[in-house]
């Protein structure tokens, strides 16, 4: 499934990545990045609330949305991305935030590019220690079963009972995500933060970091991801949401981003 473009498509070194732009061109950028099967549309809640006063940048990573494509969706190779397309755009001391795979983006965005100064993490744990999915979750990955998941879930029947619920949104950005997305998430993740995990690179990089984590995440264990990033050297904040802060509480998430972007 494909969706309409609402940004501008830059062509990065031949991969075409849409990326929207909200707020004035020369305000303090925010850079907004969705994680695994999100898009830019996962922040239409949070980006208003920023775009009064930052230059508010939100991409479709690869493998999602209108960027589509179905190579070079681990981490690294969409910083890479990022990296280039922040430079076509000219963004510079860039606050980069990012959701759940977003979080490793950003990370990785941070250590290619001298265009990011700080950091902002929501909803991720540093590694999988202590991370609960759901039962199944793993069929995704799989090279047959995951592809025949992601056509069921994705087919117009479930998009048209879903059309009336706040689901409908989080059904089209799966549609439009690649099935190839799984496997780099739920697998080639897990193994890739077991030997470098969130933590590490937070105190590798040595940038001011904020790490936004709900009190009721089902997926990850807020305390003990709380107590590795204040050990890394990480702000931490507590909400009351799940997984997805900005979705629940978007004006509390506007005004912690807005003010450590300012910081001194």
């Amino acid at each position: 499934m494909t969706r309409r473009t609402t940004g501008t498509v830059l062509d990065v070194d031949g991969v075409a990545m849409h990326l929207r732009e909200d707020g004035p061109a020369d305000a303090p950028a925010v850079l907004l990045v969705h994680g695994f099967s999100g898009s830019l549309h996962s922040f239409d809640r949070l980006a208003p609330l920023l775009a009064d006063r930052f230059r508010v940048l939100r991409p479709d990573l690869r493998g999602h949305g209108c960027t589509g494509g179905h190579t070079g969706l681990d981490a690294v190779s969409q910083a890479t991305t990022l990296a280039g397309a922040l430079k076509l755009i000219g963004a510079g001391h860039v606050t980069a935030v990012g959701h759940s795979f977003g979080a490793d983006v950003v990370l990785a965005l941070a250590s290619l590019s001298g265009a990011v100064t700080r950091t902002v993490l929501i909803g991720q744990a540093p590694d999988y220690s202590h991370a609960t999915f759901p039962p199944g979750n793993g069929l995704l990955a799989a090279p047959f079963a995951g592809r025949l998941l992601h056509r069921l879930a994705s087919s117009a029947p479930v998009g048209f009972v879903l059309r009336p619920t706040p689901l409908r949104q989080a059904h089209a950005d799966f549609s439009a995500t690649s099935p190839a997305m799984a496997h780099a998430v739920l697998t080639e993740r897990r193994r890739l933060l077991a030997t470098n995990p969130l933590d590490a690179q937070i105190s590798a990089l040595g940038l001011p970091t904020l790490a936004i984590l709900g009190r009721r995440d089902r997926l990850y264990d807020h305390t003990s991801a709380a107590t590795r990033y204040h050990t890394a050297g990480a702000d931490v904040t507590f909400l009351d949401s799940g997984h997805t802060p900005f979705v629940d509480q978007p004006a509390e998430v506007a005004s912690l981003v807005a003010s450590f972007s300012l910081q001194p």
